[in-house]
């Protein structure tokens, strides 16, 4: 894209804004109206609609008597999605292997990326049956559990373009491939709150997959545990993988700031 071509699609207000935000610190932790204006290089209109907007959405503090602004701690939040997803896989790794042990099945972590996840932490079970992946694998996350209960927390319109970008392409005769039946089964797994597969990826490969949800309520990431079929009874799922998923996810939520609101 030219540059002139990119110069038109900037949204002049937002980029403004955000100038505004960056203005205070902690040698200025208080700024006037003249003193934005005169940081910014424009005329005291230019900055006066934008502080009023700011200060709707609550980004913004004026005190009554001196007129000068101040950042509230809702500033916070334009990062927090993005510092927690730094240090999740950090948080997540001793809740990684204790699952791995209670278990006796690879667990992972992961995160959607458009049509598919990436694997962002891990912790592998040794011997034959392992099923074991690398950092930084994408897979698709149509086929597999720990995509299917990311896909399921999604925005309509959003899980839309991500379901038309995958073309939900079959991996095994298993691998749901109607959009309609799809878009039920995801409805059913947020009903749920977790989501298993058998087989639908790889022949013999089973996995349970939970949510994990920032504090906004969205979900940022997915823990799962898999394993081959000779390991994994549907007993065994039941009882023992999808309680000890769903529990290391709640955990890892509240670390992240999301609660379950108690009606």
């Amino acid at each position: 894209m030219a540059k002139d071509e990119k110069e038109r699609y900037n949204a002049n207000s937002l980029v403004r804004g955000l100038e505004i935000l960056k203005l205070f610190s902690e040698e200025s932790p208080t700024l006037s109206l003249v003193e934005i204006a005169k940081e910014l290089d424009v005329s005291r209109t230019v900055p006066f609609r934008l502080l009023y907007t700011l200060q709707t959405i609550g980004y913004l503090d004026q005190d009554e008597h001196t007129k000068r602004y101040s950042l509230t701690p809702k500033v916070l939040e334009l990062g927090f999605a993005y510092l927690s997803t730094l240090k999740l896989p950090e948080i997540a790794q001793p809740y990684l292997e204790k699952l791995r042990d209670e278990t006796g099945a690879s667990c992972h972590l992961s995160i959607l990326d458009g049509h598919e996840v990436v694997y962002v932490g891990s912790a592998p079970v040794r011997g034959v049956s392992a099923v074991n992946v690398n950092i930084g694998l994408r897979l698709p996350a149509h086929a597999i559990a720990n995509g299917k209960v990311q896909l399921a927390y999604q925005p309509q319109e959003k899980l839309n373009q991500i379901l038309f970008g995958s073309n939900l392409k079959p991996y095994t005769e298993r691998t749901q491939t109607d959009y309609m039946d799809f878009q039920q089964e995801l409805a059913m797994i947020r009903q749920k709150g977790y989501a298993i597969t058998k087989g639908e990826f790889h022949h013999g490969i089973q996995s349970v997959a939970a949510p994990i949800f920032e504090r906004t309520g969205k979900v940022m990431a997915a823990l799962n545990v898999v394993a081959t079929e000779a390991t994994f009874n549907q007993d065994f799922i039941e009882k023992i993988a999808v309680p000890k998923v769903l529990e290391a996810s709640e955990i890892l939520s509240g670390f992240m700031g999301y609660h379950t609101k108690i009606n």
